[in-house]
């Protein structure tokens, strides 16, 4: 019996398969291997071009449906490492006619620990690049042209979901442009951590029945195939016993988790009504939003992605925790590690498309309403603080809340009609300036 078949029934049976970026990250450096154990004489030709020719392959996915080891297994990824091993040899065998070996021919100046840590990178490194650096572009762009759209956009402020003084809708959007730049360059800011590989490290980082020119030359090979800029982790130990730079990836995945969340509770907010809620915007619906209330619409994909936000929050704190485990010169988080980092670029990657999609392109603000509202404010009452001072317009706020229209209170203090229009333009709130009195 196969080491696979007797994993499968040792290890955890949950469901949770390894994702398809790792699977190709682990075929690639397969290939990568068996190239360069035939330039260093260490495998015949044949035989090694056979393995190279079954990895590639695998790196294809001819062969997922083989890669069958559960994502709940021996810490270090020994289950991957090894299923991918026969999965190679035994289509290696069937290309060159000969019996290849998993772990003397497949396996050949590689361990585990330095061949599933150095996988781990390479996907995730495609994966952020591939997908989540142009999607958070993308929305990036979308925030940009959203707040240009609204920056005429008059709107009550609010502060602790209290009335507060005028501001634009596009100055509420550029805060979000912002932040998610910023996102933007903390993920960028991580990857040349990430692309150190410990490749020929093999089992405990001193590269032991390794030859030394081994993983230069792997290097080299992967950089040609993955268009990624891959250098060798000269410690080998740090990248082998410490995942603490996609610890570091993971915990700007968690700020962008949390700058979407934010985005989206007050989208939520601002969507909330149409009759007794703010009303503040429009989003129009794809899907019915009750099964009982006919007509009723609901901001299906912002909460969506709430809860996929949430769940990169509670994945990145697992990644804490996962990192941690092990001692001396092993992570036993290996495989823990690798399925959420996927799982929460995925979440993201979705959120943001989606939210692009069917939200902030479709997304409309009930201007006049926003104008009515921030006209009708009790804050309008700062712009004669420094008149009257603090307290005696906290006095005359009482008034208001009493029932009084807050043209006739100032017209009570002997302000005239055209100053009273002077000090109640909200669009001279928008910018910085103290007001004088009024002569």
């Amino acid at each position: 019996m196969r080491y696979t078949e007797r994993a499968v029934k040792i290890f955890l049976n949950t469901g949770f398969r390894f994702p398809r970026r790792v699977i190709w990250a682990m075929g690639l450096i397969k290939y990568s291997a068996a190239r360069a154990n035939v330039e260093l004489g260490l495998l015949e030709g044949g035989l090694g071009r056979a393995i190279a020719e079954a990895a590639l392959e695998v790196a294809n996915g001819l062969y997922d449906d083989k890669v069958v080891v559960d994502v709940f297994q021996t810490g270090s990824g020994t289950g991957l490492n090894m299923n991918v091993n026969e999965v190679i040899a035994i289509r290696a065998s069937e290309i060159c006619g000969c019996e290849v070996h998993p772990n003397d021919h497949v396996n050949l100046c590689q361990s585990t620990n330095d061949v599933v840590p150095s996988a781990i990178r390479i996907s995730v490194l495609a994966e952020v690049k591939d997908s989540l650096i142009p999607t958070l572009n993308e929305f990036i762009r979308t925030l940009d042209e959203l707040s240009i759209k609204t920056e005429d956009v008059v709107k009550p402020g609010r502060t602790h979901l209290r009335d507060a003084l005028p501001v634009t809708m596009g100055l509420e959007f550029k805060a979000f442009l912002e932040a998610f730049k910023h996102d933007l360059k903390l993920i960028n800011d991580v990857l040349p951590h990430i692309r150190e590989l410990p490749i020929g490290g093999t089992a405990v980082g001193t590269g032991f029945n390794s030859h030394p020119e081994f993983p230069k030359l792997v290097i080299n090979y992967l950089r040609e195939l993955t268009g990624l800029d891959l250098i060798l982790d000269e410690s080998r130990s740090r990248g082998m016993r410490l995942l603490s730079d996609l610890v570091m990836l993971s915990s700007s995945l968690r700020v962008l988790a949390v700058d979407i969340f934010r985005l989206c509770q007050d989208l939520r907010l601002m969507y909330s009504g149409p009759m007794t809620g703010l009303n503040e915007i429009d989003i129009p619906q794809e899907i019915p939003g009750s099964s009982i209330m006919p007509g009723k619409e609901n901001p299906v994909v912002v909460e969506a992605s709430i809860l996929a936000s949430t769940q990169v929050l509670g994945l990145d704190y697992s990644n804490s925790i996962a990192n941690m485990l092990g001692e001396f010169e092993l992570s036993m988080g290996i495989p823990l590690i690798t399925y959420n980092i996927h799982t929460q670029i995925k979440l993201l990657v979705e959120s943001m498309s989606k939210l692009n999609t069917y939200v902030l392109m479709r997304l409309r603000p009930n201007t006049e309403r926003l104008r009515k509202l921030a006209e009708s404010s009790y804050a309008l009452v700062t712009a004669i603080s420094p008149l009257i001072g603090y307290d005696k317009a906290s006095e005359l706020v009482k008034q208001l809340r009493g029932g009084k229209d807050l043209r006739t209170v100032l017209k009570d203090l002997g302000f005239r009609d055209e100053e009273v229009d002077e000090l109640l333009d909200v669009n001279k709130m928008l910018r910085p300036q103290i007001l004088k009195k009024i002569k």
